[in-house]
């Protein structure tokens, strides 16, 4: 997976947003970090040199003393909406994982150029696909979006907690509105209210 984007919440001053996508396929994966840990994902991404190394530059560079190469990142387990990963670091021909926060590990992963992984049950449950087709579909109709006295989009609040309320056609439509906007941290919130409908349907 590939860093497409790194917003700053609208939400929680605080809090970011770091949104990983497939190389090959239509689904990303928006993962809420805190500001120091964007901030170390942001400086590697813009290859900035900070006048002391920051501590993910201090790990890199003790790797580097003791020979030691991070091969790839693995985002390998989703628990009650935290993420986990681990890194895979070889020595000598050996081969090793590290249990890693995941905002860790993509700031590693940046700093080694190394590929970041993850499962497909991980996609399955936690990834949005965003279909460019449905996008087409409705700027070909904006009569139908304009029916009535106001679109319906435009009466739903974007609050976490009113979620609860909104019809799933409604949030469907929410996040696809979300997606554009890039506003990867409601869309995460949109599609873990679907997930918890679609769990509690089945």
């Amino acid at each position: 997976m590939d860093i497409v984007a790194l917003s700053h919440s609208l939400s929680q001053s605080h809090n970011y947003a770091v949104v990983l996508g497939e190389r090959d396929g239509k689904r990303r994966l928006p993962i809420v970090i805190g500001s120091f840990e964007a901030q170390a994902i942001a400086v590697a991404m813009e290859r900035m040199t900070p006048n002391r190394p920051l501590t993910h530059d201090l790990f890199k560079n003790t790797l580097d003393t003791f020979d030691i190469v991070l091969r790839e990142v693995i985002i390998n387990k989703l628990y009650d909406g935290i993420f986990y990963a681990r890194l895979v670091c070889e020595k000598g021909g050996e081969v090793f994982e590290i249990d890693s926060r995941t905002s860790d590990s993509i700031a590693m992963a940046v700093r080694f150029n190394c590929p970041i992984y993850t499962y497909d049950f991980i996609l399955d449950a936690a990834g949005i696909t965003y279909d460019e087709s449905e996008e087409a579909e409705g700027a070909d109709a904006p009569q139908e979006k304009s029916k009535g006295k106001g679109s319906k989009k435009k009466k739903v609040k974007l609050g976490g907690d009113s979620l609860e309320n909104v019809s799933t056609a409604q949030l469907k439509t929410m996040l696809d509105d979300t997606l554009k906007e890039e506003n990867y941290e409601q869309a995460a919130k949109i599609r873990d209210e679907l997930n918890r409908r679609k769990q509690t349907d089945s």
